[in-house]
């Protein structure tokens, strides 16, 4: 951040903004909430630490009294975007032992009840994260994958859009699995629209939700031929989930729905929480 940028902000203003949304470490239980997540703690496992305001924001918003834990680190974002641009498979083998032992870290130290895997390039670790966990019977969700069910359930092809190259991949990968899963068949097109990325990063949502809402609107228009229409949308990384922000009914300003893990992935983790 520049010196100018650092002067035009409220800085009290952002401090206070900040807190309220994340809080500091605590071990009581939330003061209020949802009577069945009251004392229930999830650990928040993030490809960066720069989302953890995003995974804090949405987790309050649909997990209401569920006291949020976050690990990860910038580090590992940097080192698969380095292989991403070097042409290596992401996420490289160290980011996935990285994520286990973070995974080992949320259990040990914080005794979290459930881990939810918040990044989309990231989810490729599920498999050695959810077998590392098992021992401790502690469950584990990618944050992606409920986003991808709903999708599936709508039936028809899904337009997948993605704002950062190194998710495109995984997030792809996941929803052909999940489709497997579910035993059923599913058609896709994918979008990259990294202009959004780049503004999200010069801190304009409006702008970054702009970026999203043409190219959903452009890949609505350009449907040929008709029995390939789009029916659904999903966004491929939480951070996307502030298109919500600015696009509270998507069905209503798209005419199809628009499914983002922010929303979705905390949605499906209450469940798991009850039964913790």
């Amino acid at each position: 951040m520049s010196e100018a940028v650092a002067a035009d902000l409220d800085a009290i203003a952002l401090f206070d903004g900040y807190l309220k949304v994340t809080g500091v470490a605590h071990t009581d239980p939330e003061p209020a909430g949802d009577p069945q997540l009251l004392g229930k703690r999830l650990g928040l496992l993030n490809g960066s630490s720069w989302i953890t305001l995003w995974a804090n924001y949405f987790g309050r918003r649909y997990l209401p009294g569920v006291h949020l834990v976050n690990i990860g680190s910038e580090a590992v974002q940097i080192s698969f975007m380095q292989a991403h641009d070097a042409g290596l498979p992401t996420p490289p083998p160290n980011n996935i032992q990285a994520f286990v032992n973070y995974a080992r870290d949320l259990v040990e130290l914080a005794q979290v009840d459930a881990v939810l895997i918040t990044c989309s390039t990231m989810n490729r670790s599920y498999p050695q994260v959810q077998q590392a966990l098992a021992t401790y019977g502690v469950p584990v969700m990618q944050i992606d994958r409920p986003m991808m069910a709903r999708a599936v359930q709508h039936g028809g092809k899904v337009l997948v859009v993605a704002t950062h190259g190194p998710t495109v991949q995984s997030t792809q990968d996941l929803l052909k699995e999940t489709a497997i899963e579910m035993g059923q068949e599913v058609s896709f097109a994918g979008a990259t629209l990294e202009e959004a990325w780049y503004r999200l990063a010069e801190g304009d949502v409006r702008a970054h939700n702009r970026v999203l809402a043409e190219g959903i609107r452009q890949s609505l228009a350009d449907q040929e031929p008709a029995s390939q229409k789009i029916n659904s949308v999903v966004l491929a990384q939480l951070s996307m989930s502030v298109f919500l922000l600015s696009y509270p009914n998507p069905q209503e300003s798209f005419g199809v729905p628009v499914f983002t893990s922010g929303q979705c992935g905390f949605e499906a983790m209450r469940d798991v929480l009850v039964k913790a």
